[in-house]
This record gives C-alpha cells, structure tokens and sequence, in this order.
C-alpha cells in the first residue's frame, strides 16, 4: 500500500534537508576554499622553484659558454611556449629575448594575478649578461583550472552528499509512516469490527418484543464488544507503571468459567468443543490470564471451520489449545505476534490479540510454541 507524505512529514523532510545540506554546503564551501588558497600557494611555489631552476640552468650554460669560448645556445630558451625570458647587460639594457615588460631590477620576484617574474644576476657579467628575467604567465590558465577541478570535485562531493541525506531523511520518516500505516489499518479496522456488532445490537432491540434469537444475537455482539474494548484498554489504557496484583489462581476453574462465557460464539459456529483439565494453581494477575487465555480461544473459535473442533487441555505445567481451523502459513508464523499484522484477511480482527498473548507470556516468562497446517488447524503450547 502507497501512500504519499502528509503536510507534516514534507515540512520535517524539507526542513532536514535544509539543515542537512545547508550546514553541509557551508562546510564544504570552507574546505573548498582552504584547499584552493593551498593548491594556490603549493602550484606558485612550484612555479616559482622551476623558474629559478630555468634562470640557474641558463646562467651556468651562460658562465660556461664564456669561460670555454662556446657559443651560447640562447635559441632554446627563447622558442619554449612556456615562459617569456629576455636577457640583460650592466646598463639593465636587453641584449636579447622575447620579454617585453618594464622590469625593476631591484626585486628577485615578481608576482600578480596573471604572472610571475623572476630577476636572476648570478652571471656575473659573463659574455656582457648582468640579468636573466624570466617571466611565466600560465599562472592563470594554471589557477583558473584548479577552479575548475575544485568546482567539479566539489559538485560530485554535494551531489553525493545531497543524495545520502535524501536517503537518510527517507529511512528516517519510514518508520514513522509504516506506523501511521499501521495506524490508519488499525483505525479502519477497528471501525469495522465495531460496525458489525453494533448494527446487530441496533437491528435486534428494533421491535418491543424481543424474540429468544433476537436476545442471543444482542448477547453475542455485546460479548464481542466486550473483547474488542477489554483488548484496546489492555493496550492502550492500562497503567503500565502501575504493579499489577498477583495471586495464586487455580487456571482450571478460571478457564472454565471462560469458556462458558464464549458458549453463544462457539455454538453459533456448531464446534465441538472438548476440555480436559486438571487443577493446576499458577500465580498470576487475573485479568492477565483471562486476556491469554480468551484471545487464543477466541480465535480458536474466529478461524474454525463451521462444525469444526476446538481442544482444551490442561495438565501439570501445559496449557494446550487446539482448533481444526484454517490454519496458518508456516513462513507467517514468526510475524503472528506482531502488532497489527494479520496473517489473513478472513474473519475480520485487526492484529492485537496474538501480540497481547505473547507481551503477557514475555512477563511471565511462560513459553509459547504453536503448529500449524493449512485448512488443518493450529495448535498453540503454553509451557508455565
């Protein structure tokens, strides 16, 4: 079943993804920002370092040519696509190169937003070269491409991020809707169960004169509301805090008085119903065993077959309820004891009564085990 998210669920997963994302997107924007300013630096310093590298290398080369009587190859550094150099005298006049900038020889380095300069004078005159100015301008290209790469890498990160608090507020609300889910089931099927025994109290007392059928039909609906609500008070209304009364109950005698009182629903259905009991006393609250006891005997009788059979034995420490009912599918067994959940569609109930049993057997400690087989009954185990 597919319901949509309701006015406040929407409003609780914007408002996560709001923060969610919006804190993220700051921090991240923070770190982008760090890591550029570092790569910024890192990549300048690196240019800086190959620059002198290149201004050193000529130098030498310079030094040497002069002192062998070579001819300076000054070819190879003025064709490079990298970098502008240009090469000066005393005077600070160019001798030769591709640099055109007004230079101030007084400063080693040079830096703005779209270039580096570097002034080099270790020649020390040779071959009449006083200065090697080398200028490098890819540091914009350079810059301009680690911001790219940072704004990519930084639209993945979100994307990703964005996607796992999508996700996350998802699981977060899932709970929350399967139980309004379960909620809204429950709601309409409490309203069914009610309607049924309602309308038949409402239909029999029409007339002034009440016919024995009549009376029996109004005694019955009235017992099923009886159980419907002594379920829903148990739930729901007890006073979980409150410590219950516990006694030494004689089960066999409160079980057969409890079996009495369902004998209107189990003739309707003409079951044979056969008890075996022993004295047996187990301490106890009282109202606790009537609600095990009645909700696995009611729906021994809710999920029989007309004419069919129910068995109730009692011996030493076992309470054993058997029904020739429907049965129930072996991989639904381990969910029977879930609230709400309903192994089957058919005779109504809205998925309390087995959870009740089984929050009661945890109390007390008593085991529960249960068999069954389709179309061939079910047998549940008590082990005090």
């Amino acid at each position: 079943m597919v319901i949509d998210l309701t006015a406040s669920e929407k409003t609780t997963l914007l408002r996560f993804l709001f923060l969610y994302l919006g804190s993220s997107l700051i921090f991240m924007l923070f770190v982008a920002f760090f890591y550029y300013q570092n790569e910024k630096t890192l990549y300048i310093d690196l240019t800086k370092s190959n620059m002198q590298n290149i201004t050193s290398k000529a130098s030498n080369e310079v030094i040497v040519s002069h002192m062998m009587g070579l001819k300076f190859d000054k070819e190879r550094y003025l064709n490079s696509n990298d970098y502008k150099i240009s090469f000066y005298n005393s005077n600070k006049e160019k001798l030769f190169g591709n640099l055109e900038d007004k230079i101030n020889f007084d400063i080693k380095s040079l830096q703005d937003d779209k270039s580096i300069i570097i002034v080099d004078n270790s020649t020390v005159g040779h071959l009449g070269i006083e200065y090697i100015v080398l200028k490098d301008e890819t540091i914009v290209e350079k810059v301009n491409e680690l911001k790219y790469n940072i704004l990519g890498l930084f639209l993945i990160f979100y994307s990703f991020i964005a996607i796992i608090g999508f996700y996350l507020a998802k699981l977060l609300l899932k709970p929350i809707k399967e139980e309004r889910i379960k909620l809204n089931n429950f709601i309409k099927d409490t309203t069914h169960e009610l309607n049924t025994p309602i309308s038949a109290i409402m239909m029999s007392s029409e007339s002034e004169n009440l016919t024995p059928k009549q009376i029996e039909r109004i005694r019955l609906s009235a017992n099923r509301i009886s159980e419907i609500y002594k379920d829903l008070t148990y739930l729901f209304l007890e006073n979980k805090e409150k410590p219950k009364d516990i006694e030494k109950i004689d089960l066999a005698s409160l079980i057969k008085e409890q079996i009495e009182s369902f004998e209107p629903l189990y003739l309707k259905k003409r079951l044979d119903v056969t008890v075996n009991i022993n004295k047996f006393i187990y301490e106890i609250n009282k109202d606790d065993f009537i609600r095990l006891f009645n909700n696995l005997f009611s729906n021994a009788i809710k999920y029989n077959k007309m004419g069919g059979k129910i068995e109730v034995i009692l011996e030493e420490n076992i309470l054993i309820i058997k029904d020739s009912g429907i049965g129930i599918n072996k991989d639904k067994i381990k969910d029977i004891y879930k609230r709400y959940y309903r192994a089957t569609e058919q005779s109504g109930g809205f998925g309390l009564g087995l959870n009740i049993v089984n929050m009661i057997c945890k109390r007390y400690h008593i085991k529960i085990d249960v068999e069954s087989e389709i179309n061939e009954g079910t047998i549940f185990t008590l082990s005090f």
